[in-house]
Order: C-alpha cells, then structure tokens, then sequence
C-alpha cells in the first residue's frame, strides 16, 4: 500500500469538518491529545482500529483473493521483482500505519509503552495478515521480503522513538505519471488513481532527514529537511526477461537516486491541535523542490522543480 486518494480524503474530510467550526468550538478541543489516560478515547481508537482492519481484510479477500483459486499456505521469492520498489512501498506504509496507530493511542492518553507496544504495530500486523492471504492463493505467495520490508518500517519508527524521542528521519511518497502505463494498464492502472498505486516507475520512496534534530544548538530552521530517494525506471513487468513480452522496444531497466531538500511539516509551530493533526497526515508526502538526480552511479540530471 502507497500514498493515495485515500490519505487526501482523510485530510479533506478533516478539512472540512473543521470549516463549519470556530478554533474555540468543541471541535479543537476533540484534536487535542488527552493528558491523561481516556478510556473512552483509548477504547474508541481500539474498536475502531479493530473493525477497520477486519473490514478491510475480509474486503480484500473478497474482492481480490475470491476470483483466484486457493492453495496450501507457500512461500515466494520476489526480491528481485521491480528492482525492490514494491519493498520500498511495503517500508512506507509499515512505518505511517505504525506511526498513525501510535499517534491515536496518544490521542486517547495511552502510555508511551503502550503507543509503541500496540500502536507501532498496527502496520506491521496488518501488513503481514495481507501476506498470510497472499499465502493462500495460488496466484501469488507469502513474501519473505515484504514480511522483513514491513518489521523494518516499524522498526524505523519504534527505533527513533526510543533512541532520541522523536521522529529525525520519515520515509516520504512522491508520484509522477509515466509513459508505461498506456503500454500495461491492466498492471501499472488505468487511470490516474491506479497509477498511483501500481506504476513504480513513477513512484519515489524518500527519507526525509530533519536536519536541526542532528544539531540542536545551530540556527538551522527547525522544519528544513535534507531527503534521499530512490526510483526505478523502464518497467511494466516485476521481472527483466518478460518486459520485452509487452513492449517491443524493450527499454532497459535502471535504479534511480535523488538528493532534494523538504520540509518537515510536524516542526511547524502551531498551537491547533487541528492543525497538527493535518501536518501529520501531510507528512507523508514530499513537497516539490530543486532536486539532483544520479542514474547509473554516472548520469547527473538537474531538476528545478521534481516531485
């Protein structure tokens, strides 16, 4: 799973629930983290996470799983497939599941033990259950590298929390629409939405490092991020040997490197609890910038602007 309509529905929704409501209505007052235990928050969040999760699950089984025929539970090795880019997918969304499921039980005043314990988790268990699906169907297999691309990405987030207490370094989403999609819609999608979901070529996977955490002391503004990302071009299957099946110019498969500045949009003063809540959804996203890109360890290109 990767950044989609989804995530701007979320923020359009608590953008405009927020509209109708001054900042001293009843409304600032429900985004504001509780400072001590709620249990009616603390079992909101646990009810809600629950049947969201167990809907999505049997949602996707139904819709997905339902149409191919079952096997015994199996394994696959597809670490060479899309030259790693659905693993960099699975490291961003393990780690913004983990940090969102972390971040509600710090809404409803949940102990920080406890947000690291059940709520950093939350993409990780989800993450691997889509895998004991995958498991089940002869059409795929249980990923052994998404199952350590997922641990990773919780791992990324519990790590920061208890080595410095905060988040310095946050994987990041970017998106541009490619020329291969029209060659293989039924796999890159068919439209706009999908492709933001399928085509890895026009995906970038970011680490967004906040400079001023390293050096606290320095003038450096609290929100300036340096970011690394990472990209792969010329794909419109998983596998090298079958692309030329599809496309006759057969293009060749690369990795691609970027270096861009960003900011952090949880380092941004404010004090609306509303606000932070939509700097938070938010984060998961690069912001456009001047970027250096390296193809083949030997190839500089110069973007002005690259999102």
């Amino acid at each position: 799973m990767v950044v989609s309509c989804k995530v701007l529905l979320i923020v359009a929704f608590i953008i405009s629930f927020q509209i109708g409501y001054s900042q001293n209505s009843p409304v600032r007052n429900f985004f504001k983290p509780s400072d001590s235990l709620n249990p009616k928050r603390q079992n909101s969040v646990v009810i809600s996470e629950a049947v969201l999760a167990t809907g999505a699950l049997v949602s996707l089984n139904k819709l997905w799983y339902a149409d191919y025929a079952k096997s015994d539970f199996h394994f696959i090795n597809d670490n060479a497939d899309w030259l790693q880019m659905d693993k960099a997918g699975h490291v961003f969304s393990s780690y913004h599941l983990g940090r969102f499921g972390a971040e509600m039980l710090e809404w409803s005043g949940t102990s920080k033990k406890n947000q690291l314990l059940y709520g950093a988790g939350l993409g990780f268990v989800f993450l691997t259950a889509v895998e004991v699906l995958d498991g089940f169907s002869a059409e795929w297999g249980a990923s052994s590298g998404d199952i350590v691309a997922n641990a990773s990405g919780t791992a990324l987030y519990v790590s920061q929390e208890l080595i410095w207490k905060e988040q310095r370094i946050t994987p990041k989403f970017s998106f541009l629409t490619t020329k291969y999609a029209n060659d293989r819609p039924e796999v890159l999608g068919s439209s706009i939405s999908e492709q933001i979901l399928k085509d890895y070529n026009g995906q970038t996977y970011w680490l967004s490092v906040n400079l001023h955490s390293f050096a606290k002391d320095s003038k450096i503004p609290k929100w300036l991020n340096v970011a690394l990302g990472y990209g792969a071009d010329g794909m419109v299957s998983g596998k090298e040997e079958i692309n030329s099946t599809f496309l006759a110019s057969n293009p060749e498969r690369f990795r691609q490197f970027y270096l861009s500045v960003d900011v952090d949009l949880t380092k941004i003063k404010t004090n609306s609890p509303f606000l932070k809540t939509v700097f938070s959804v938010l984060n998961t996203v690069k912001i456009p910038a001047p970027t250096i890109e390296l193809v083949h360890f030997n190839d500089v290109k110069y973007h002005f602007i690259y999102f």
